[in-house]
């Protein structure tokens, strides 16, 4: 199965890093988080990925040159519009799609099962199944009754509501939504196939973390550094 990773956004909230390199090369460690992502994915038998480009996306072409011998992976990095949405980044890939296929995100990480992701995809017969997950709380919540606070509440995940976690299992019938010119694929495309009943959510209790800023850019090194990475599931050679 391939896996096609959006990495053409400008990244703006992390515009520390993002002014000299895209986003998806910011790095945990010493490897970019894209990486982090396709060694991730590589543990359940993934070695064909596609790169949906834009934003500086030659860095990212280079990088993949220089490893190809470290890596036993086929790897596409295309440029699919530096201002395209991500509707429209999937539509311009679609002629390398085979068959079922796995979508992501170039900044995020979790300890998923894709195995399982799979084979609930399988079984629901969806069009797309996305994972929903918690995010980590920054702040707590203050309720009040009218203009008085009566109660202050801690950071809690399990308060949090499920939100697109960004880890997809698509069916090649997706390419026939995707007609008009520069879709979100979230909001277009995904709210259109939910009231159609072609949606299934997988539901991801475990580890969950987006790079969105250089906040989370420290706490995922943070964990990293810390042999504490959640997503590490591979062995060293």
């Amino acid at each position: 199965m391939q896996l096609i990773i959006f990495a053409g956004g400008l990244g703006t909230r992390i515009s520390e890093e993002t002014d000299s390199i895209p986003k998806p090369m910011v790095k945990i460690g010493r490897k970019p988080i894209i990486w982090h992502i396709m060694k991730y994915y590589s543990v359940f038998g993934f070695s064909e990925f596609i790169i949906c480009g834009g934003y500086k996306f030659k860095i990212i072409k280079e990088y993949f040159n220089k490893i190809k011998s470290n890596e036993n992976w086929n790897v596409k990095v295309l440029n699919t519009g530096k201002n395209a949405n991500t509707g429209e980044r999937l539509k311009r890939v679609r002629k390398y799609i085979n068959d079922t296929f796995c979508l992501t995100y170039g900044d995020g990480l979790s300890d998923l099962n894709i195995d399982k992701l799979i084979n609930f995809h399988n079984k629901n017969k969806s069009i797309v199944t996305l994972t929903t997950v918690k995010p980590i709380p920054h702040f707590g919540k203050i309720i009040f009754r009218g203009n008085k606070v009566i109660k202050f509440i801690e950071k809690d995940q399990k308060r949090e509501n499920w939100i697109n976690g960004g880890f997809f299992v698509c069916e090649k019938k997706i390419f026939n939504y995707l007609t008009k010119k520069n879709t979100i694929f979230e909001k277009d495309i995904l709210s259109s196939l939910a009231k159609k009943n072609k949606l299934s959510a997988y539901k991801h209790k475990n580890f969950w973390y987006c790079m969105d800023t250089l906040r989370d850019k420290r706490h995922l090194n943070s964990l990293w550094r810390l042999k504490n990475a959640p997503w590490k599931i591979w062995n060293e050679k």
